[in-house]
């Protein structure tokens, strides 16, 4: 799918700024689990955090398929990078800006949007995510206060030192049928009784910020509570969408990286007296790392596309799980293609491609696993999926 030229332009401010500020250092701050906390503000002095937000609150107004431009340029330099834009944006800010009230916008949005400080979305539990019945964490309204116990894992920018806010769903009560009802609430860092968990010890995205969370009577007003009582997984669920075509965005980025890095290595890497990329064997896997680019990016921005066009449901829905789908399992077969091309070589923490075989994984898994995606498929091709 063609891009405009403002798009196009777009692209090359974000791509300069990432090869210029983040691609130096990313092999130091991913051996070090290091937060950039000085190039995230740098990031929102860009505009990065507010390409989809409204002027009113600080953000530049513009479209969806920007946000996803600028998060397959980050990805193309480093993927914990560019699921720090995706989550601030997507999880963080979106939530409030979607479902907010005018007050909760004008309070906590303006921060988020200009970078100076980030948000988190929990949802995820040790027996709860897509099971949204499973959520154990709960909140009692005690006269004008919520009253919130329980605990959240796998929370992304939750505990960097400018960490605002994160929002958790929880139950806040049952429906007639003793179904649970799931509600959304927005806890403040620095909360009595809200603690953030030491970082986890990951595989990959080691510069990206995540903790599991504990809620111990944990106490905020009334008025922290996110949209209607009772239509906190629906929430979720709505903005979940465009997460997906995020993450496939990010997926993007990680198989033009390997792309480029092969496609360097093997007019420089010599065997028999022949550059390696004048075998048929390495010249045909790195055709298969450009085929898998295209269908890629054009189902990412044809979803995008969507987005912007305003089509919802299940048109959309469709679009962004095929999209997320292909592009993440193509991501992680990309990885292990550049790895097997550098040989020995992509074994070593020294070169790129390590990294991005480590990072590629987790793709497969956020904001909806490939069984889910496949679920939701098949959902939309009217088979009675369970």
């Amino acid at each position: 799918m063609q891009l405009s030229r403002e798009h196009e332009s777009f692209r090359r401010t974000v791509r300069e700024f990432a090869e210029a500020e983040i691609a130096p250092h990313v092999a130091k701050w991913d051996r070090d689990h290091h937060f950039p906390v000085d190039v995230v503000q740098a990031m929102g002095e860009l505009g990065l955090f507010g390409i989809t937000a409204p002027e009113e609150y600080g953000g530049a107004d513009g479209d969806f398929t920007s946000l996803c431009v600028a998060i397959e340029e980050l990805g193309r330099v480093d993927q914990s990078i560019g699921i720090t834009l995706e989550a601030a944006v997507g999880l963080g800010i979106n939530p409030i800006l979607t479902f907010g009230t005018d007050e909760q916008k004008q309070r906590w949005l303006p921060d988020l949007v200009a970078g100076r400080a980030l948000a988190g979305f929990g949802l995820t539990e040790a027996g709860a995510g897509s099971d949204a019945g499973a959520t154990r964490t709960k909140a009692v309204l005690d006269a004008d206060e919520w009253v919130v116990d329980g605990s959240k894992q796998f929370i992304t920018n939750s505990g960097t030192e400018i960490t605002s806010l994160v929002t958790v769903t929880a139950r806040t009560g049952e429906d007639a049928d003793g179904k649970a009802e799931i509600s959304t609430i927005v806890i403040p860092s620095g909360a009595s009784g809200f603690t953030v968990e030491p970082a986890y010890d990951k595989l990959g995205w080691h510069i990206s910020d995540t903790h599991p969370l504990s809620f111990s009577g944990v106490r905020v007003p009334a008025d922290h509570l996110l949209g209607d009582r009772g239509r906190g997984f629906a929430q979720f669920l709505a903005i979940l969408d465009d997460g997906r075509v995020a993450i496939a965005a990010l997926a993007v980025g990680c198989i033009q990286a390997c792309l480029d890095a092969c496609l360097t290595y093997a007019g420089e890497r010599e065997t028999f007296g022949k550059p390696i990329g004048a075998k048929q064997g390495v010249a045909f896997q790195i055709s298969d790392l450009k085929v898998m680019l295209e269908a890629s990016r054009a189902l990412v921005y044809q979803a995008a596309a969507l987005k912007d066009e305003g089509v919802t449901g299940s048109a959309f829905k469709q679009a962004a799980a095929i999209a997320k789908l292909y592009a993440t399992e193509s991501a992680v077969t990309a990885t292990r293609i550049a790895t097997q091309v550098f040989g020995g070589y992509g074994f070593m923490e020294e070169y790129p491609v390590a990294r991005f075989y480590r990072d590629a994984k987790i793709l497969e898994i956020g904001e909806g696993t490939s069984e889910v995606q496949r679920m939701v498929i098949a959902r939309g091709l009217g088979l009675p999926v369970e």
